[in-house]
């Protein structure tokens, strides 16, 4: 565009000269309706035919010597380029005005168009419906002639033809099968039906074996003679027995002077029908003819409802033709692979690889066939359904035999992974199958055939997990694996039950004689025929123990760690048993899971709870026992394994609340049976926890008693000496024996914290009921020790050790807290260096506090002996904090006995205090 503008300033320029007004350029619609035209060129355009040439050269500036600027030609050319587009625009206007009247006619048009159209529309309907009605309307006689109704009479005509054919086909049936049965019955020949065979067409041949069989029942009828061998009935199945011929002669001549025995020509007839429409499926598979193939099964299925040509295509199928060959192959796999699956700890490897070769050979077998039985068969269902029965019932179930049969003689787990991944890799085909549709592909598959797939999973696995042969198999596992886990457990407290029978009993066999008889009845036990050799060594490597074939039977060594509840144990037994439950659920074809759970339930409870918790848990309480009267300070080593024992009980519970009760839920007497037992071996458990943690408090104690009576008798009436002796007697902490109980008592809670668990409060308990044995075994011990001045300082600080002591534990708040029991310790503490003044106010304030309230938290009755008289000591302020204290404040009687122990007890002042008494 710029360029035709270019050229138009450029004419316009050549004839300036001729002409004293620039001319305009020159431009039409064409120019503004062209996609390239740019607003901004077109003024340029404009511009440039107005400017000299001499100033676009030089940039447009203007210089010294050019003329000044003239803005008329440029006035000039835009007020042309103006007109001119008034101009366009005026012709713009005429062509749109014209163009939007062409428009309101073609509307107008299109409009008487659309109503003509819509007229001769709404007559078509209206013939329509007069013809309907005229058709299907009610109809009348007139004159003869039948009027109105014409459709219903031509209806009624049309099923009156339809009768006619009907009965002209039967007739000509009716005359061919007389034609038929006179040419067997007269001349002993069948040849219009092996001519009609012969046509080749599929419709002869069912025509043919129609005729077959209407031609035996008609042999029956009009000629029992030759039926007279028999029971009077034709075989329905297609099996046609022979009878011999007649005395006449089956093969007499066409003039029917002798008698022809119709029922074995005909039979005849009909078995080389049979055997020529099996060839020609047969033919016809070879060549994957479907249509061919459906036309004999159609005629076949009228002879024995098709079994016959069922059986031919599924017997000489080349899948199980292969499959038959190498079914006496050997289950192979390598030894290792068959370690791993026997062994409890090892994840099993998955399905064997022969049988998951099969399973995938006929997955895509039975989709690939299922799709030519449907083109095949008229009766495809049928044809399916025997199909997946023959592929289950021989191939399937032939190698599964193998499998198992194998895995049974590598060990009893190795036999029940390999049933349990079988089964799930079996049924994962049933479910592909499903999936696939089959005959039905790619829509869901029909009920039948599905049904079948589900009949024929069932079947294949009811052998192996009917009855509880296959629970007992299961708890038979379990527990031989249970029984080697905890094989040296249960020997080392075998050993510990025989040898503390008695004296004589331990000199009669020695421990070690004990081990090998142990280990020698376990041997002999695994190397029975009920343990294969894989099982066996397996076995031994669970108990931990080498194979002893070339080893003495008495090397086997026990700890004490070998005694102990381990954790890890538990959890592999826990692991086992969740592997069983998880199998038996998965193989469990019956309704009886609730009572293969409560088995397991009862096989668990035996061997862990009685076998395992509750052997540690006597083993405690005996050692426990054994420590009362031993004269040296307690071993408390047996603490442990309560924490132990009640993590595992911990772990067991959770087991059986989660995993197994629920799993009964259906079956609510065997569940609440369950919950029972469960609750049963629960409170035994605790029972023995308690007793043996009693039984501790009491050794405890007993130890607690036995330091406290090596107490020195003059501890607290040291004797006057050198003041060095004074002062380094009166720098000691703490007597000996405070320091030698101190110490016992640090270790004892040490030994609990680390014992005994965490959450909850038997920690609390335990140490509760400890300190306040130990608090009134203070209490008592204080009463027998005289005391001068100096040593009532060192009962003190003894006193306040104790105190000090027992309030770092963490026990009851109302035991060790401002107020509690163990503020009696200090109280007594300071009865031994309080004034008579002071004393006399404790006095009082104590017998005022104890009225009503009793020896409450005292532990201890009053001393009855009087301490040796000495010189008093004046008294301190400092025990008037305990007076008013509620609850383990000392009586009056508590006091005198403790002051009685003071050596000034004899003095004035401190008469006057129990004067005031």
């Amino acid at each position: 565009m710029q360029d035709s503008v270019s050229m138009t300033s450029q004419s316009a320029r050549s004839t300036a000269t001729r002409s004293i007004f620039n001319k305009g350029p020159t431009f039409t619609l064409d120019t503004f309706s062209n996609r390239e035209f740019i607003v901004k060129d077109f003024i340029e355009s404009l511009s440039d035919s107005a400017i000299p040439s001499s100033q676009r050269r030089s940039g447009g500036a203007p210089t010294s010597t050019s003329q000044p600027f003239d803005p008329k030609p440029l006035i000039r050319t835009f007020e042309y380029a103006q007109r001119r587009l008034v101009e366009l625009s005026g012709d713009l206007e005429i062509r749109e005005n014209e163009l939007s009247a062409a428009v309101r006619r073609a509307e107008a048009q299109h409009a008487q168009n659309v109503n003509s159209l819509g007229r001769k529309l709404d007559q078509a309907i209206e013939s329509f419906q007069k013809l309907d009605t005229s058709l299907n309307g009610p109809g009348g006689m007139v004159g003869g002639d039948m009027v109105g109704g014409g459709g219903n009479v031509a209806v009624e005509t049309g099923k009156k033809l339809e009768e006619l054919d009907r009965q002209r086909r039967r007739a000509l049936d009716a005359h061919f099968l007389i034609e038929c049965w006179d040419e067997v019955s007269n001349r002993g020949e069948m040849t219009l039906l092996e001519n009609l065979r012969r046509t080749g067409s599929g419709e002869g041949k069912v025509r043919s074996a129609h005729i077959a069989r209407q031609l035996l029942r008609i042999s029956q009828r009009l000629d029992p003679a030759s039926w007279a061998d028999t029971n009077g009935s034709s075989d329905m199945n297609g099996q046609y027995p022979k009878s011999p011929s007649f005395a006449s002669g089956a093969n007499g001549s066409p003039n029917g002077s002798k008698r022809r025995n119709t029922r074995e020509i005909i039979e005849k007839f009909s078995e080389t029908l049979e055997k020529d429409l099996l060839k020609q499926f047969d033919d016809f598979y070879r060549k994957a003819n479907f249509d061919g193939m459906r036309d004999c099964a159609t005629v076949l299925q009228d002879f024995n409802g098709g079994a016959s040509v069922i059986g031919l295509f599924v017997n000489q199928h080349q899948f199980f033709i292969d499959r038959s060959q190498l079914i006496t192959e050997e289950i192979g796999g390598d030894e290792d692979t068959w370690e791993k699956i026997a062994d409890p700890d090892a994840e099993p490897p998955g399905v064997e690889p022969s049988l998951q070769s099969l399973v995938d050979e006929v997955k895509v077998v039975v989709q690939e066939e299922s799709a030519i039985i449907k083109r095949a068969f008229p009766y495809y269902e049928l044809v399916s359904g025997r199909f997946l029965q023959r592929v289950f019932q021989q191939s399937i179930q032939q190698r599964l035999e193998m499998v198992l049969e194998k895995a049974d003689s590598v060990s009893s787990l190795a036999y029940l992974r390999s049933l349990q991944t079988s089964r799930s890799y079996i049924s994962s085909l049933v479910d592909d199958l499903k999936a696939h549709g089959l005959t039905e592909h790619p829509d869901t598959i029909s009920l039948q055939i599905a049904m079948v797939l589900d009949q024929q999973l069932e079947d294949l696995f009811i052998p192996y997990c009917m009855g509880s042969s296959y629970i007992e198999r299961e708890k038979k596992n379990l527990e031989e694996l249970y029984t080697s886990l905890m094989f040296k457990f249960a020997t080392f407290h075998s050993r510990r039950k025989k040898t503390a029978t008695g004296f004589m009993s331990s000199l009669a066999k020695s421990g070690g004689e004990l081990l090998a008889s142990a280990k020698e009845a376990y041997l002999n036990r695994l190397d029975s025929s009920d343990f294969t050799p894989t099982q066996r060594s397996m076995l031994l490597r669970v108990a931990g123990l080498k194979d002893v074939d070339s080893q003495k039977q008495n090397e086997i060594e026990l700890t004490d760690e070998d005694g102990r509840l381990r954790i890890p144990f538990a959890k592999r037994m826990f692991k086992w048993l969740a592997e069983g439950v998880g199998r038996s659920l998965e193989l469990n074809v019956s309704s009886e899971s609730a009572k293969d759970v409560s088995a397991l339930l009862n096989m668990l409870l035996s061997m862990m709870g009685e076998g395992y918790i509750e052997v540690s848990l006597d083993a405690a309480l005996e050692a426990a026992s054994s420590q009362e009267t031993t004269k040296s300070e307690p071993d408390f080593t047996y603490l442990p394994s309560l924490r132990t024992a009640i993590s595992i009980t911990h772990l067991m519970m959770t087991c059986i609340n989660t995993v197994l009760i629920p799993l009964a839920a259906a079956n609510i007497t065997i569940r609440r049976d369950m919950e029972k037992k469960t609750s049963t071996m629960t409170s035994r458990i605790e029972d023995k926890i308690n007793a043996t943690q009693q039984k501790t408090v009491d050794v405890a104690l007993s130890w607690v008693a036995r330091v406290l009576s090596g107490q020195k008798k003059n501890d607290f009436r040291p004797k006057e000496g050198t003041p060095e002796a004074d002062t380094a007697w009166l720098e000691m902490l703490q007597t000996p024996t405070c320091a030698t109980l101190s110490a016992f008592l640090t270790n004892l809670h040490t030994l609990t914290l680390a014992s005994l668990p965490s959450s909850g409060s038997n920690i609390r308990i335990f140490l509760t009921e400890i300190a306040l044995g130990t608090r009134s075994l203070l209490l008592e011990h204080f009463k027998k020790f005289p005391v001068n001045a100096p040593g009532g300082l060192m009962v003190t600080k003894d006193m306040t050790r104790y105190a000090e002591l027992l309030r770092s534990w963490d026990i009851d708040e109302a035991v060790k807290g401002v107020g509690g029991a163990l503020d009696v310790l200090l109280e007594v503490g300071s009865l031994f260096v309080v004034g008579p003044e002071a004393l006399r106010e404790r006095v009082r304030a104590g017998a005022t506090g104890s009225s009503g309230r009793g020896t409450a938290g005292a532990g201890g009755g009053p001393g009855t002996t009087a301490g040796a008289g000495g010189p008093g000591t004046s008294g301190t302020g400092t025990a008037g904090a305990a007076q008013g204290k509620a609850g383990p404040g000392l009586s009056v009687q508590e006091v005198r006995a403790y002051v009685l122990r003071r050596e000034d007890s004899g003095t004035m002042g401190m008469q006057s205090v129990f004067n005031a008494l």
